[in-house]
């Protein structure tokens, strides 16, 4: 069946409860006088509720109508937030600086409003040492609890031990601040743009010299004697 409703001539009953275009009730109406309002405010008829007795229908602009729901749907699925299980794996005996590698990859997750599950991997004798991968993930859980809390406490899980640390903020709160850490910088880098444009030095057009006129040379007549040279 069409999940769209009935709208105008499509609309097959002999009365509707009719709704104004501002909300108003003008109550039950013959279907033929509700299609003549419809004409005369240039709107639809649409039947906004049929299984009703009678069916409720309202005048409004339908191809605005079908416009905005579909912009406020398409809005809804971009705010979506999608609930993210990351995984990060550490061993018992990790490295100082892998450990702050691996803590700063928990933060960043954190920080995005997803969940983190810690694994911790055993091999050969460290089974038998359980304490230490327990250690480990309390002290993972007390450096980032001001993003994260345990949201499932470490257990045992064959040669591994597991937990799950849940963020304070939800995804939509994060992927709001992320936007708007996004706008500011944006907005910051075109602010400099504008300043460094503003304070550029004009380059002057350079000032054409004017041509030195030469003296004119002043020529010996053909029948002048020639200059002797004093001893």
């Amino acid at each position: 069946m069409s999940a769209e409703p009935r709208i105008n001539d499509r609309i097959r009953v002999p009365e509707v409860r009719l709704v104004g275009p501002s909300g108003e009730q003008v109550g039950i109406v013959p279907l033929a006088k509700a299609l003549e309002l419809a004409q005369e405010y240039d709107l639809d008829l649409v039947e906004v509720a049929a299984n009703a007795r009678p069916p409720v229908c309202k005048l409004m602009d339908y191809g605005k109508f079908k416009y905005e729901s579909a912009m406020k749907a398409r809005e809804a699925r971009k705010n979506q937030a999608h609930t993210v299980i990351k995984e990060m794996k550490l061993r018992p005996k990790i490295d100082p600086h892998d450990y702050d590698t691996k803590k700063g990859h928990v933060v960043r997750f954190l920080k995005q409003g997803d969940k983190v599950k810690i694994t911790i991997m055993f091999r050969g004798r460290e089974q038998s040492r359980p304490e230490l991968g327990f250690r480990l993930l309390q002290r993972l859980a007390s450096d980032v609890e001001e993003l994260g809390f345990i949201e499932s406490n470490p257990k045992q899980d064959g040669r591994n031990m597991i937990m799950v640390l849940g963020p304070h903020k939800k995804k939509t709160e994060a992927m709001a601040e992320a936007r708007e850490a996004q706008a500011a910088r944006k907005a910051e880098r075109q602010g400099v743009s504008a300043e460094e444009t503003s304070e550029a030095p004009v380059a002057e057009a350079p000032v054409a010299e004017a041509p030195v006129a030469e003296a004119p040379v002043a020529e010996a007549p053909a029948d002048a004697p020639a200059e002797t040279p004093e001893a």
